[in-house]
């Protein structure tokens, strides 16, 4: 994901965010349901004390690595100039007044089931600097780089969720083969250490001979496992073997912990594609995109609490069309990005709406949230440049933090909404404005994580979960 040589600065920004505690904000939006982030730990308490059964909560966060185009999915405007509304139209939805881009159709059949968030926005427009805003709710040190220098989301949850009686992973990291690098996408630990990182599966779901390799050792284990343990065939052989030569004593208490969830049948059963009905792998499509959604929604299903899946290549087993991109990043040197979403939209518009459907099937609405995001959105305005890859002049966007959208559902969430909105020509909220933090606050009061507490920085100073934002008030749970 290198920038194109032609890659411009954003020089000015319209998306200042908070710059201090919550305060009253907070009142504002939880006080409206009556309910504090302590109100509902104590309640959540005393359901269980009572031998209610409480469902534990979760997130499936689906990542979009380079930014999918607001005018091209979420937020388009038809009656923009034409150089900045493109060549798709808006189609109407099953809700009055929520319309979605025309290579949408399936979203418009359920649209009654998730809401659409238009007016998010931050200040980073480097791929770099954009993935490390978005995933730690910070502000990165440096607006370029993949290396945090503030945990992400992924190990603050697994921080403050992780059970030794749970054998799934707190988190779990779904990514193509060679994208397992923990900074390639920013998920790393930062001062909470290495242990905390997802669980990374990496490879292409929908291959024939797809397989979990260790079901995703992390770098921490990687560095912990001799070599011989490492490279085991079979996860039997791989139990057996340790068993027999005393290396389970020589493991730390993680190490022990993580080499229990590997070997475990319930570990194995969720990451196990082959059991779900091949009517339902078709529906979400066979595709990365849609085997990844399955494998998502299974491993919630057993107790994982945040699973994160980067959605790049569709069909990384293929050959990308020369006038099309590896991920979301559609400027006019990477790609022809109407012909690019052509063939990357149908599969993505499959695969969300499967899950979406999947999880109210069974169930699971009330109790799992479900998030779709890039890092930022396309520039209002189209450019164009000399292709790389096809050597002809050919239509972009470039990156544009200034206003993004993201599809939200699930969490117990009221649902058929749009929320926020942009200017005529998409370039900067003019309604309900939010940070990535705002979601961030909504998402760990969903997981029951209070996010005024801290943690102690590698010079011991309390950095607090998150430092400003506020639960959105419009998808908090309601009933």
């Amino acid at each position: 994901m290198s920038e194109p040589s032609n890659f411009f600065p954003l020089h000015a920004s319209r998306c200042r965010g908070p710059i201090s505690r919550r305060s009253f904000l907070e009142f504002g939006a939880l006080g409206l349901l009556g309910l504090g982030m302590s109100d509902v730990l104590r309640a959540e308490s005393v359901a269980k004390a009572a031998g209610k059964k409480v469902r534990e909560k979760s997130v499936i966060f689906i990542w979009l690595p380079g930014g999918m185009s607001h005018l091209e999915s979420y937020d388009m405007k038809p009656d923009a100039p034409s150089e900045y509304r493109g060549s798709f139209s808006p189609i109407k939805t099953n809700v009055p007044g929520i319309e979605v881009c025309e290579l949408f159709p399936r979203h418009a059949k359920i649209a009654d089931k998730f809401n659409i968030i238009r007016s998010v926005c931050h200040e980073f427009a480097d791929h770099g600097g954009g993935h490390k805003r978005f995933l730690t709710g910070r502000m990165p040190a440096t607006p370029t780089g993949f290396v945090n220098d503030a945990p992400a989301v992924t190990s603050i949850i697994s921080k403050k969720l992780t059970r030794a009686d749970q054998p799934m992973p707190a988190t779990v990291l779904g990514v193509d083969g060679g994208r397992q690098a923990i900074d390639i996408f920013s998920f790393g630990a930062a001062y909470l250490g290495a242990s905390t990182t997802p669980f990374v599966v990496a490879g292409d779901p929908s291959a024939p001979d797809f397989k979990v390799q260790n079901i995703g050792l992390t770098p921490d284990m990687q560095t912990r496992l001799d070599d011989r343990v490492h490279l085991l065939g079979g996860i039997d052989r791989l139990k057996r073997d340790a068993d027999t030569s005393g290396l389970m004593g020589a493991m730390d208490e993680f190490s022990q912990r993580a080499f229990h969830m590997l070997t475990s049948p319930k570990v194995q059963a969720a990451f196990d594609l082959s059991r779900e009905p091949e009517k339902l792998r078709e529906r979400y499509g066979r595709s990365a995109y849609g085997q990844r959604g399955i494998m998502a929604r299974r491993l919630v299903e057993a107790g994982t609490r945040f699973v994160s899946m980067v959605w790049e290549n569709p069909f990384p087993g293929g050959q990308i069309p020369q006038n099309c991109c590896y991920n979301w990043d559609s400027h006019a040197v990477n790609c022809h990005m109407f012909d690019d979403s052509r063939w990357r939209m149908p599969v993505y518009d499959q695969a969300l709406t499967a899950l979406i459907e999947d999880i109210y099937d069974r169930g699971l609405d009330k109790d799992v949230m479900v998030i779709a995001t890039g890092e930022f959105g396309r520039t209002p305005k189209i450019s164009t440049a000399v292709g790389t890859q096809t050597k002809v002049t050919q239509p972009g966007r470039d990156h544009w933090p200034n206003a993004m959208s993201m599809l939200v559902t699930g969490g117990g969430m009221r649902t058929g909404q749009i929320i926020g909105a942009t200017n005529a020509r998409g370039e900067h909220p003019v309604e309900r404005q939010f940070s990535p933090n705002d979601l961030w606050a909504t998402v760990y009061r969903h997981l029951g994580i209070d996010y005024d507490d801290s943690f102690p920085d590698h010079q011991g100073r309390p950095m607090p979960i998150l430092p400003f934002g506020s639960p959105i008030e419009e998808i908090l749970p309601v009933g």
